[in-house]
């Protein structure tokens, strides 16, 4: 049998070889046994497992699965982009008819002539420096302005203050990785988890500077995160009510609907969860007023502008190391 080494794409195989892996690192346990650490291909799983548990996976099984994936997600993105045209014709319709009656009938503007949609911006915190690029990808094709940094779990506490000051986003995303460290674990205890503790600790930093949901709308978690410790700390939506795994994707689908609900309108958690890759279970929240807003007039070199366009940037930034407390 190959060498199971960091890089290496394996599947468990007492899991019925179900999800895909990359192997982080392996170690050698007190009891001389090497153990895989895991994180998910798909899902934002972070996982151990016995070496002798997993199998090496072959190229064209590895295709086949990221190819099933991006099939996937590419039809719930285009269905995201159906949804707002629809919403957008509606919404242009409504204001012709509103500048007709006020200009006392002289005629709608037609097509939202002269206005523009400014929706929330994203701050995106990940501790994960491959699903960040992913991520950033897809705010793109959903038209999204997003800013996006790769943090570790542990580390997101401490920048979270100056990235807020510096970027003052109307959405701030808190994700990495997740999952209950035992199989028949203590579910109320955050110390049963791999990085919920982390997550609450960022959600209270972000908290103490923003501290209406209204003002800051908080995504928090990954796979099997302590949804209620989540939504106690602060966030507005988080993962995962039933201790399932996320897709990669699931927080951009959230975020997607909180900007581009118009701000005079709620958006209401039960909703979002339909739009989720995964579905009823992944992600819960409370109520919050949506981050669209409509501008005018319109410029051609507003659209120049990365709120306007929806362009999406990853930057590097330096901080001072502090241990968690």
């Amino acid at each position: 049998m190959a060498e199971i080494k960091p890089g290496d794409i394996v599947a468990r195989r007492s899991y019925g070889k179900d999800i895909l892996f990359k192997v982080k690192a392996v170690t050698i346990t007190e009891q001389g046994k090497k153990t895989a650490l895991l994180k998910g291909l798909d899902v934002r799983l972070s996982a151990d497992a016995p070496v002798e548990d997993l199998e090496l996976q072959p190229a064209e099984q590895i295709l086949l699965y990221r190819h099933q994936d991006i099939h996937r997600c590419t039809a719930y993105f285009r269905r995201v982009r159906e949804r707002q045209e629809t919403r957008r014709a509606a919404l242009w319709a409504w204001m012709d008819v509103a500048a007709g009656s006020e200009e006392g009938g002289r005629g709608a503007l037609g097509e939202g002539e002269g206005f523009f949609e400014l929706p929330g911006r994203v701050l995106h915190v990940d501790g994960d420096a491959e699903y960040l690029d992913r991520c950033l990808q897809a705010y793109q094709q959903l038209r999204l302005p997003a800013t996006g940094f790769f943090v570790a779990e542990e580390e997101q506490a401490y920048k979270i203050p100056e990235l807020l000051s510096r970027y003052t986003p109307d959405i701030l995303v808190l994700t990495g990785h997740d999952g209950l460290t035992k199989r028949k674990a203590d579910l109320s205890s955050l110390d049963s988890y791999r990085h919920s503790k982390y997550f609450v600790a960022a959600i209270k930093a972000a908290r103490r500077l923003r501290p209406s949901h209204d003002d800051l709308v908080i995504f928090a978690g990954a796979c099997q995160s302590h949804y209620e410790a989540l939504l106690e700390a602060g966030a507005t939506f988080a993962s995962s009510p039933a201790r399932i795994l996320i897709h990669a994707f699931d927080p951009l689908l959230v975020v997607e609907r909180v900007a581009y609900t118009p701000i005079r309108e709620t958006v209401v958690p039960r909703e979002i969860i339909k739009d989720t890759i995964t579905g009823e279970g992944s992600i819960g929240g409370v109520e919050v007023k949506g981050k669209l807003r409509l501008g005018y007039p319109d410029s051609p070199r507003w659209r120049s502008f990365p709120a306007f366009a929806g362009e999406t940037s990853q930057e590097s930034f330096s901080f001072g190391e502090k241990p968690l407390k």
